[in-house]
């Protein structure tokens, strides 16, 4: 029996094809080219089968499947309003008009125009950031998994970093606290327990290789019944007390107290400020509303060992992130507007029955 195999058509012959030349005119030759492979090829995966639509339909088909980006706009009617597989947060307006303008042109990224020298990327937001969260020094990279990497490499690499075993946290996408903390240089030293941990649990586990304590809030679960955990102002007392660092992993990054509106239970950036760590790490693309961002807050001094460490380089920022994060700031000046411009506040504070009336709209179409 002869091999159906054999039957598939060559390229050139399916590419020379009046219906198949004519997609030449709308697309490169480059991707009806590759349209045309993938789909002999996928024929010959089926053990030779011809396409149930015909070639000429087959090659359609991919080319245009092909020609479509692969990262689209799509509605959001899951109820979650930061939904980490639709992106996260939608930007604000300001946002998006400060990331266009900066990418038609050239822009002072890393130079410095008052004094007409190099400058850094790392002081862009670094004053903003400082006047709204009344922190000495900030420091901005990609994420916040970046950031924690950052904080932990420069302020614990070849020491010892304690942590609570109930904030050993899978923070999406199965990174988990142990390995990002194993990738820093920082030796992890468990304490207390899934459910309970004790303030004399870090005291006792402080050593003269301890570098740095380390909160983690869990901002996606909840530990509930019998349960005991350390507060960020205990944990800051310890490591002050025994000359060690204090870092504060927050997550959300909530600049605004929503209580008012119902969202309870969720540390604002001031209060862990407040609460005396040394520092604190939180996200762009949460609560803050803003573009994908890692960022550090804090004690001089730490945040400068930070942005000396050479993962800071790794894992910087570029100028689309900054100009977004920093128009997305800037709106913060005015905590009014900001809950009104900015979509994620503005969900979250929006008045129920103007949800159920746009939802009753959207029903009857």
């Amino acid at each position: 029996m002869t091999d159906p195999r054999r039957r598939l058509p060559a390229v050139d012959a399916l590419l020379a094809e009046p219906d198949v030349a004519a997609l030449l005119t709308a697309h490169p030759r480059g991707l009806v080219l590759r349209a045309v492979r993938d789909t002999i090829e996928h024929a010959r995966a089926n053990d030779g089968a011809a396409p149930a639509e015909g070639w000429h339909a087959a090659v359609r088909g991919r080319v245009q499947r092909l020609a479509t980006p692969s990262l689209l706009p799509v509605i959001n009617a899951t109820g979650v309003v930061l939904h980490t597989n639709l992106g996260r947060a939608p930007l604000a307006r300001a946002a998006r008009e400060a990331m266009t303008r900066i990418a038609a042109g050239y822009s002072n990224l890393e130079y410095d125009l008052a004094r007409g020298a190099r400058g850094s990327r790392h002081a862009l937001c670094r004053d903003l950031l400082v006047e709204l969260t009344g922190a000495e020094d900030a420091l901005v990279v990609n994420n916040a998994a970046g950031a924690l990497l950052v904080a932990l490499s420069a302020l614990a690499r070849d020491g010892e970093a304690v942590v609570s075993r109930g904030e050993l946290v899978e923070i999406g996408g199965a990174f988990r606290i142990p390995d990002i903390m194993a990738r820093s240089g920082a030796k992890l030293v468990e304490v207390g327990t899934t459910n309970r941990t004790h303030l004399r649990d870090y005291e006792g586990a402080v050593t003269e290789r301890t570098r740095l304590l380390l909160k983690v809030h869990r901002s996606n679960f909840q530990v509930t019944g019998f349960t005991a955990e350390v507060s960020a102002q205990e944990i800051a007392g310890v490591a002050r007390a025994r000359g060690v660092v204090s870092l504060y992993d927050l997550g959300s990054g909530l600049l605004l107290d929503l209580a008012p509106w119902g969202l309870t239970g969720e540390p604002t950036v001031a209060e862990a400020l407040a609460a005396g760590v040394d520092a604190v790490a939180f996200s762009g693309d949460k609560l803050l509303g803003a573009p994908q961002a890692g960022i550090l807050l804090g004690r001089r001094d730490a945040i400068a060992a930070c942005r000396k460490d050479p993962l800071a380089r790794a894992v910087r920022s570029d100028k689309f992130t900054l100009a977004a994060l920093e128009a997305t700031l800037t709106l913060y000046r005015d905590p009014a507007r900001a809950r009104v411009e900015i979509p994620v506040l503005r969900m979250l504070t929006e008045d129920v029955a103007e949800i159920r009336r746009r939802g009753v709209a959207l029903q009857k179409g």
